[in-house]
């Protein structure tokens, strides 16, 4: 799946990104595999300064400055397949990925939007025009394009195994390709990386026990949004409690995380501190039920996947993977195909910042794949795209779907919200989808809330989620967004 989505749907993902697993064992053992990448060695505040920058380009090879971390993680969870009893082989596994790749696919409407809208500033950004324009123009919807060069990299990797990406043939052509084009990543930073295991960040509230990935990710957050949510009592599932209590949840708990989560080598405090019950209990008290708090706050855009899936021996797993912006730096390598992330553009320039740039320094990640083991007995894996949006619409999901009882289906199609920065704007406000009842609107207004109503009633800004769920008798289920061209299936 991971690998056949970098093939299908390039502009949300790609090999060039970074990945995180959380993974809950028959066992019970819940583990995160961490495949986030490092900047490259040469990747200096000085680097960027001698070329005139006084910030990271979002686009362009100066963005691409970190190793990809994602097909590190692949590796760890072949290791970990097999304990299990895996028996496919990786050729098997990269075929339909290949397939794809070579023969082509059709261009999904998401894909083509936001080629069109993001033209102007990918255009130029080695090997994008060649890979994803026809006749230097947005493919239309359903267009056949074919990523030829990565489907020739991906049958290396199945012949010659994932570690050929780092320290094999491709690790070569990789770091060939970057330098030509400016890259400060070198082929020694890919000969070092090497992605790893973690203990997941958990929190205990009424409903269950709560996992999700810990820093350089943004898991923290998502956390402790509902762990304060869960505080407040909420009984109105769709009202003005519901949406305020959220939205000022998400407030406090972005406030942590701006402060606090960084790569998890430079922590100033242990983060568990934030996940404590006295934390939790005085961060709680502190929300005004009636009134919005002031929010001047800073936003990471993104673009991303999740996926989830579930069998009946108890194994159920949480991914996302991305590669930050829409289409990431926007290069793509020619000798590889690999569309490389901008991730790096998250470090600050500014040695003082929480996330400064300094070399082999892993970079903040909105990434935050989410498990929940549930006192009834269901284990639930649920994520979504969105950049800062993500901890938020997780947290709407699984309130909706578990504090509430609504049906999976109904907790994401139901209108949503974000708070933040949208594309292209330069002010903070708190989104609304259309289909909110207006005396709701008026009343978030009425509390301070700096609101703005949305034209569409599904709108891609507000993520594209979705869940697996094992139930206590074997039995699963699967949902995915009507924001989304994804889907959800078994066998």
């Amino acid at each position: 799946m991971a690998a056949s989505i970098a093939a299908v749907y390039p502009h949300m993902n790609h090999v060039g990104g970074d990945g995180f697993w959380l993974i809950r064992e028959p066992s019970g053992r819940i583990r995160a595999l961490m495949g986030a990448g490092p900047a490259g060695s040469l990747a200096t505040v000085g680097f960027y300064r001698d070329r005139g920058h006084d910030a990271i380009p979002p686009r362009g090879p100066l963005a691409a400055l970190t190793v990809p971390g994602a097909v590190g993680a692949w590796t760890l969870a072949m290791t970990l397949a097999k304990t299990y009893g895996g028996k496919l082989p990786l050729d098997v596994l990269l075929s339909p990925a290949i397939r794809s790749a070579r023969e082509g696919y059709r261009v999904t409407r998401s894909q083509a939007a936001l080629t069109r809208d993001k033209l102007g500033e990918l255009k130029d950004a080695p090997g994008f025009a060649q890979t994803f324009l026809v006749d230097g123009c947005a493919p239309n919807v359903d267009t056949k394009l074919a990523q030829i060069a990565l489907a020739m990299t991906l049958d290396q990797l199945a012949r010659a195994g994932l570690e050929d990406f780092y320290r094999g043939d491709i690790g070569r052509e990789i770091a060939s390709d970057l330098k030509r084009i400016g890259s400060p990543v070198t082929r020694v930073d890919l000969e070092r990386y090497s992605a790893w295991m973690a203990d997941p960040l958990s929190v205990s509230i009424g409903a269950g026990t709560l996992y999700n990935a810990p820093p350089p990710t943004q898991g923290l957050a998502s956390l402790i949004i509902l762990s304060l949510f869960d505080r407040l009592k909420i009984v109105d599932a769709e009202g003005f409690d519901y949406i305020h209590g959220l939205v000022e949840s998400t407030k406090r708990a972005f406030r942590v995380r701006d402060r606090f989560v960084t790569d998890p080598t430079k922590l100033a405090v242990p983060l568990d501190r934030f996940l404590s019950s006295e934390f939790l209990d005085i961060e709680s008290r502190k929300i005004d039920l009636h009134r919005a708090a002031p929010w001047p706050s800073s936003w990471n855009e993104g673009d991303t996947i999740w996926m989830g899936a579930a069998d009946s021996t108890g194994l159920v797993v949480s991914y996302i993977q991305s590669i930050f912006w829409e289409f990431g730096s926007g290069c793509v390598l020619p000798n590889t195909g690999i569309l490389m992330q901008n991730r790096g553009a998250s470090f600050s320039l500014d040695a003082g910042a929480t996330n400064p740039l300094a070399p082999g320094r892993l970079p903040f990640h909105t990434l935050n794949p989410a498990l929940a083991v549930l006192t009834d007995g269901r284990i639930m894996a649920y994520g979504t795209m969105g950049g800062d949006g993500q901890p938020q619409t997780q947290a709407m999901l699984f309130s909706r779907h578990v504090m509430f009882g609504e049906p999976l289906d109904v907790s994401l199609d139901r209108p949503r919200w974000l708070l933040g920065r949208t594309w292209g704007s330069s002010h903070t406000n708190l989104r609304l989808e259309s289909r909110f009842d207006k005396s709701v609107i008026d009343r978030l207004v009425s509390a301070g809330h700096d609101v703005e109503v949305l034209e569409e009633a599904y709108s891609d800004t507000m993520g594209h989620a979705g869940a697996v769920i094992l139930h206590a008798d074997g039995t699963s289920e699967a949902a995915h967004d009507p924001r989304a061209d994804g889907g959800a299936g078994g066998a």
